[in-house]
């Protein structure tokens, strides 16, 4: 028994000593290590997600996951206090960029805890917004997502906006959408519960966890779908795409259009779906 435990740690020996003293010469190569070191349970499998995250995150650019203009949620200089408020509740997001004329004429970001204390003095209609608004910061579609990384913790920003090669708004990327791509999906008290397969982000605009019954889909949204080949809304998604698809990809199927927000190895988790557009 004794020599079965000596020859047991040997071999763990041995794999410890060929992973640690092999010299890979390429990026590939270096994942088919880390690989290898996960298999043999040297690192765990959300640990090596990271490092390959970490890896690939230089290689994308912020057009790759940037929010496009259409569904970004902006606020109009002449705003009035009422409707400004009710879309801020409504979205539940903490920072807004602010436009003039039009989507391309950003004049700031708003914080939402700048608006707060307007709020409770009860100065809502009074709110003079210009002077509560932030620097915005601009930057190109090509711009690395290590790149990019670098300048949100050197600046302490945490929302840029994306322009494509004519100056125009192309939609926006955060620190926290750059992130994910190393950690994958971060989940804050704004998204979806647990025992929620559904939550509503505007009328046309929502969070769809992909294990949500067909049945429930078709109810919540008039839709026609068939339960005969799936149960959920990931599998039909899964045999539209007819892979796994990652983060970003979309699909669209009749009126609905669905990204996938979070997806591993196994199975998508959860997608974002838009109606008719």
């Amino acid at each position: 028994m004794n020599e079965e435990h000596e020859d047991e740690d040997k071999s763990w020996l041995d794999k410890l000593g060929h992973i640690f003293n092999a010299s890979p010469k390429t990026r590939a190569e270096l994942l088919d290590l880390l690989a290898e070191a996960q298999q043999n349970d040297l690192i765990d499998r959300e640990a090596l997600g990271i490092i390959e995250g970490a890896l690939q995150v230089s290689d994308k650019q912020v057009r790759d996951i940037l929010i496009p203009a259409a569904q970004m949620v902006m606020v109009s200089m002449d705003e009035p206090a009422a409707e400004l408020m009710q879309k801020i509740i409504k979205s539940a997001h903490s920072r807004f960029p602010v436009i003039g004329e039009n989507k391309d004429d950003v004049r700031g970001i708003l914080l939402a805890k700048d608006l707060l204390p307007h709020v409770l003095k009860g100065a809502g209609e009074d709110l003079n917004l210009a002077d509560l608004l932030r620097p915005v910061t601009f930057i190109p579609e090509s711009k690395r997502l290590n790149v990019l990384l670098r300048e949100f913790r050197e600046t302490r920003n945490h929302m840029a906006i994306v322009l494509d090669e004519y100056g125009d708004v192309e939609g926006l990327v955060t620190i926290e959408d750059v992130l994910e791509e190393i950690v994958g999906e971060i989940e804050d008290e704004h998204d979806i519960q647990a025992d929620d397969y559904i939550r509503k982000i505007t009328d046309d605009d929502y969070l769809i966890k992909a294990l949500t019954p067909i049945e429930n889909f078709n109810r919540q949204f008039k839709a026609e779908f068939s339960e005969s080949e799936f149960d959920t809304i990931g599998g039909i998604l899964m045999q539209e795409f007819g892979y796994l698809p990652k983060r970003n990809e979309v699909v669209t199927i009749d009126d609905y259009r669905f990204r996938v927000i979070n997806a591993d190895s196994r199975q998508i988790h959860l997608l974002r779906m838009t109606i008719g557009k």
